[in-house]
């Protein structure tokens, strides 16, 4: 930042090659600096909470406000916002004096929102990123390309080591970041987009062409999205899978999980696991410790939103052995090696918000978060996750 021309100090004036180097004191944060996005957030938090909202503490972007029957939610990213309430009248009233306060511009129903595409019917609610999509495809030069029915092929060996380096690294690292923006609304391509993610550091040839495979998929889909069906319970019940060793570089496990509230697919990730496990139940047990977070999570912004959840969460997984380490102390030899903080599945077990269930590895939905599938096996899968897209003649699938 430069001084004003004509600003001096008192007794001297400012000359471009004085030794003695001038500052000023801002009375107020100026656009461009580091600070003034801190404290445009805590302005804009404090007026907020001023209206009379309570600031979520699963969320802190989220603002909620109760009035008798009166409910209203503020979701807020950086300058952008989200209204909803069940009363016209008090979603007008904060318009308005958010307009008063700030000068806000009044987009009206929600159809648009940081590259996410919302679409109502009646029934339900679909979200996809298109235009984002299509603008990937076109950046990549990849609008003409042949599609293909799955995101990676299956049994594909990747590797850190495997391959000739790209002459451009950037050009990688520029297209599995938008890729992993894109993984927002498509939770089909999370596998495929976290496995090619290791190798940024690196990239090489045979990691830009599974990439490339992944842009191919996207031409065919690229109006996939995630559907929240009007018709649905709020009961929470979650999936979680693991790979054993799937990482040939390290050896680390891949935890995947999908969580649903209903039938709608709300939280899903593909995480490598941060040690080594020494055995497959022990891959699977961390698994269901990093879903059982989520969903303590989930609870918590369940329970800022006044939405009561009186039943125990439904967690199922595809491993007895670990089934039975979280419900009760056997299996001593085999998980005593297992860290303390691993057994929050058991203590959640136990006080009754976790009921742990077996499913069979083929109706595992969290499969598709820890390896690649067939196309068979995808689509089915897929289509129980609720992922369709809007601007094809499907039939909605339910879980």
């Amino acid at each position: 930042m430069d001084l004003p021309l004509g600003f001096h100090s008192k007794g001297e004036s400012h000359s471009s090659t004085s030794a003695t180097p001038l500052v000023c004191k801002l009375v107020k944060s100026l656009y461009g600096l580091k600070q003034v996005s801190r404290q445009w957030n805590a302005k804009l938090s404090a007026t907020i909470v001023q209206l009379g909202f309570k600031q979520s503490q699963a969320d802190h972007s989220l603002f909620v406000h109760t009035d008798g029957s009166s409910f209203t939610a503020l979701l807020v990213y950086v300058d952008d916002m989200i209204i909803t309430g069940n009363d016209s009248a008090c979603v007008a009233k904060l318009k308005f004096l958010l307009d008063q306060k700030f000068g806000i511009k009044d987009l009206g129903s929600l159809k648009y929102f940081l590259g996410l595409e919302i679409a109502r019917s009646a029934k339900g609610i679909s979200i996809n990123q298109r235009k984002y999509a299509l603008e990937v495809l076109k950046e990549a030069g990849m609008l003409g390309c042949k599609p293909v029915k799955s995101p990676m092929e299956q049994q594909l060996k990747l590797s850190k080591a495997d391959g000739e380096l790209l002459k451009d690294a950037g050009q990688y690292r520029r297209l599995i970041g938008k890729l992993m923006y894109l993984t927002l609304s498509r939770p089909d391509i999370a596998y495929a987009v976290h496995r090619l993610s290791q190798y940024l550091a690196q990239p090489r040839i045979p990691h830009m062409k599974a990439a490339t495979r992944i842009l191919q998929y996207i031409k065919g889909t690229p109006g996939q999205g995630v559907f929240f069906p009007v018709e649905s319970d709020l009961q929470l019940k979650a999936f979680c899978d693991a790979d054993w060793a799937g990482c040939p570089d390290t050896r680390k496990s891949l935890t995947g999980y999908c969580v649903f509230l209903g039938d709608s697919l709300i939280s899903w990730r593909s995480k490598k696991q941060d040690i080594v496990s020494r055995s497959s139940v022990e891959a699977e047990y961390r698994s269901m410790a990093t879903t059982t977070c989520e969903v303590t999570w989930l609870l918590y912004l369940l329970r800022d939103l006044h939405i009561p959840h009186e039943r125990p969460v439904l967690l199922y997984c595809d491993n007895q052995a670990a089934i039975h380490i979280s419900a009760n102390l056997v299996f001593h030899e085999r998980s005593k090696h297992i860290e303390a903080d691993c057994h929050k599945v058991r203590n959640r077990v136990l006080d009754g918000t976790i009921k742990m269930f077996y499913v069979s590895s083929r109706n595992q939905l969290a499969d598709i978060f820890t390896k690649a599938l067939g196309v068979d096996q995808f689509s089915r899968l897929l289509a129980r996750l609720g992922v369709i897209n809007i601007f094809a003649q499907n039939t909605v699938s339910r879980v």
